[in-house]
């Protein structure tokens, strides 16, 4: 508009001289002359920081935070065991620490080393694949699982974030190029062969898994191992589940597969693909797992931080992985885990890491860990914190923070901005919690960081 505007107004100089335009419309009022107009330059206006003043405010008095922090930590919610640090989230100066280097266990705070190092080595923009290829025979095919615990089996929900890969739209693809060859019945077997190791933690609880906390993991599964897409329940064997459902619609596209039962077989070396599914990108998946504390999908990522690291893509290779990407980042000090997704009660991460790595995915020389923070729960909104900070709470929308819970266990991990402005991150943690309460002391220590 502000283009068009400048030729008319040029036109009716050359016609009619200059003259006063009274139209509200136009910035100017009184037309000039000129023979060869230079381009206006437009302003661009983009959004401005998330939190407040971009965290460039003044560092809160550490007297006055010491002094509130001190007294609410002394919560007998919280128990005998609490750590808990605030630093400046541009410089890491320490604003208050209270135990802030003991290693506590971390629970489902451990998704934030986990988030850090995916996104850190794997990039941001990296997806996980589902494919089937041709097998050792003409007739004969083989679903090959790449670690993407989001597949869906049925046709992908476009309300769903992220939007996950379909099992069924590789089913149809599958179909389209065997029966443009003619082909209508094959042999199928099923490839899971990209993790190793055990399926479940030595050190997990064995109930985890009936109780549907997490499925057996695998490199093959749909709706994260679930007996159905609205259920807690996990099947005992997710490869083999996935598989009977691609086999179930394959038939529905028109090709039966030809053997009866399952056949779990290696695809042959540069096997020719006949079909490809794709997850959505690793920083949508590390915000998923972040908001909704996703046990599998975590446990994912980790084993395809192995993978990238050159580990064994099980437990003890994720760990080892991970720890290679932290000393990269050199945020490995204090961090100390045995899984990816916090189940294990043998992690233990100090305070200190924990706001150290929060601070390393805030950092403006790191936008590719960006989705570490984007991902993490948003105080009274979102994820395992929307019903947490009532709209009266000061902390209320200003928070943005990982939770934790174990038995015995509650912590909360993340970032603020304070009533002046400042950036800080923080980590409060408790692994001797003696019974209910510790979610809402916890908070209230949030939001006297918010001031």
């Amino acid at each position: 508009m502000a283009l068009a505007t400048l030729v008319m107004l040029q036109l009716f100089v050359v016609a009619a001289g200059a003259h006063l335009l009274a139209s509200d419309a136009l910035v100017e009022k009184e037309a000039r002359p000129v023979a060869s107009p230079e381009p206006v330059p437009v302003p661009v206006v983009t959004a401005g920081p998330v939190l407040a003043a971009g965290g460039g405010g003044p560092l809160p008095a550490k007297t006055t935070l010491t002094e509130r922090l001190t007294k609410a930590l002394g919560d007998p919610a919280l128990g005998r065991r609490v750590g808990a640090v605030v630093v400046d989230a541009s410089s890491g100066e320490r604003l208050f620490g209270s135990n802030a280097d003991r290693g506590i266990t971390p629970a489902s705070t451990t998704k934030v080393v986990t988030a850090v190092a995916a996104l850190a080595s794997l990039g941001p923009d990296t997806r996980l694949s589902t494919r089937v290829v041709r097998g050792p025979s003409p007739d004969s095919i083989i679903l090959v699982g790449g670690g993407d615990p989001t597949l869906t089996a049925g046709r992908a929900d476009g309300s769903v974030y992220p939007r996950p890969a379909s099992l069924a739209s590789l089913a149809s693809q599958t179909a389209k190029t065997l029966k443009a060859a003619g082909t209508t019945k094959v042999t199928v077997a099923y490839d899971d062969g990209l993790y190793t190791g055990p399926r479940t933690a030595a050190s997990w609880k064995p109930g985890y898994v009936p109780e549907g906390s997490v499925a057996p993991v695998t490199a093959l599964m749909v709706d994260e191992g679930k007996v159905s897409s609205g259920s807690r329940q996990r099947v005992s064997d997710p490869s083999k589940a996935a598989y009977a459902k691609f086999v179930a619609l394959l038939a529905k596209y028109g090709v039966k597969a030809a053997n009866k039962t399952a056949r779990r077989a290696g695809a042959p070396a540069g096997a020719e693909e006949i079909a490809r599914v794709e997850s959505a990108p690793v920083y949508a998946l590390v915000e998923r797992a972040l908001t909704l504390s996703d046990n599998d999908l975590s446990e994912a990522l980790a084993r395809h931080v192995a993978l990238k690291e050159g580990e064994p893509a099980s437990f003890d290779g994720g760990a080892a992985a991970v720890r290679k990407v932290l000393t990269r980042l050199n945020a490995a000090d204090g961090v100390q885990v045995f899984d990816g997704s916090g189940l294990s009660p043998k992690n233990r991460i100090t305070p200190a890491a924990l706001a150290r790595l929060v601070s390393v995915a805030a950092s403006p020389a790191g936008p590719h860990l960006h989705s570490a923070l984007s991902g993490m729960p948003v105080a009274g909104f979102t994820g395992t914190l929307g019903h947490r900070f009532g709209a009266s709470d000061s902390a209320h929308g200003l928070v943005r923070a990982k939770t934790g819970t174990l038995n015995g266990v509650s912590t909360l991990a993340g970032l603020t901005t304070t009533k002046d402005g400042r950036l800080v991150a923080f980590a409060f943690m408790a692994d001797d919690v003696p019974g209910w309460g510790a979610e809402a002391a916890l908070d209230r220590l949030a939001a006297i960081v918010t001031g």
